[in-house]
């Protein structure tokens, strides 16, 4: 056995105390302290020694602190989000908002895009990335969250196309736009969460008073002077909130239609006008 394999294989043993990929999370780490890409360990891991930084990395994810933090990135979709402390961390299942507006667009595409709590800009740019004559908005309360939007704009060379934008969620913005993304905090405040992510990512990204729903309540009555004709706006929900917040969107006067993620969970609610 290789010093690189024996490393991982020491380190994946060690990880499974504190994550459920612990394999996965020891070849990432390794990368980056190579610098290097996964793939490309995997590919000849003898071609490379182990480097003094990959015990360190390795003893920041036994204290919980999320991969995506020590890596400083998270792949989302075709991009690569730049992420770090105060920002809410990408989830995959998240792609399924941009699954099901490329199901309702196609490869036409719309033209104005508004992410509703951006972050560091994880759905805009997905969208961004989808739909290349398109043009974008992203908004989000965090300042935090807004300098990190900012740098992966950059990054992705987005920023002629994006317009970042302190906000409480649509207040104030004018026009309409033809796609509306929003991934808002839905979860109660008496739910537990693992360590990742109870003591790292930002409370005021996951929380939603006693029942999850706080912030649907004030987004979607703002949504109609929002959308265009034809629009659609997307929302991420919990799992289990498809029917509360579908009761929520038809009060609004919107049609609605759900998306399962790739785990049969409910995921993303589609909001169009009837």
């Amino acid at each position: 056995m290789t010093e690189v394999a024996s490393a991982l294989r020491d380190a994946a043993q060690r990880l499974a105390a504190v994550s459920d990929t612990a394999r996965l999370d020891a070849e990432l780490l390794m990368a980056h302290a190579l610098g290097v890409e996964r793939q490309a360990l995997l590919l000849d891991p003898t071609r490379f020694a182990v480097p003094d930084r990959f015990a360190q990395l390795v003893a920041f994810r036994m204290e919980h602190q999320p991969i995506a933090y020590i890596l400083g990135y998270r792949d989302f979709w075709t991009i690569r989000i730049g992420v770090g402390p105060g920002v809410l961390i990408p989830r995959p299942d998240s792609e399924t908002l941009i699954e099901a507006a490329v199901s309702h667009f196609g490869s036409t595409g719309p033209a104005r895009i508004l992410d509703l709590g951006t972050g560091p800009g994880t759905l805009l740019f997905a969208a961004l990335s989808e739909w290349p004559d398109a043009r974008g908005v992203g908004v989000d309360a965090s300042a935090t969250a807004l300098d990190y939007a900012k740098a992966n704009a950059r990054a992705l060379g987005m920023e002629e196309r994006t317009k970042l934008l302190p906000g409480d969620w649509g207040s104030g913005l004018d026009g309409q736009f033809d796609l509306i993304l929003c991934n808002p905090p839905y979860i109660a405040e008496s739910e537990a969460l693992m360590p990742d992510v109870a003591d790292h990512e930002p409370p005021g990204a996951l929380f939603a008073g006693a029942d999850g729903l706080d912030d649907y309540r004030r987004i979607i009555p703002d949504l109609p002077r929002l959308l265009a004709p034809g629009g659609a706006a997307i929302l991420e929900i919990g799992a289990t909130q498809h029917m509360l917040v579908r009761q929520l969107a038809e009060a609004a006067g919107f049609a609605v239609a759900c998306t399962r993620d790739l785990g049969g969970r409910d995921r993303a609610l589609k909001l169009t006008r009837p």
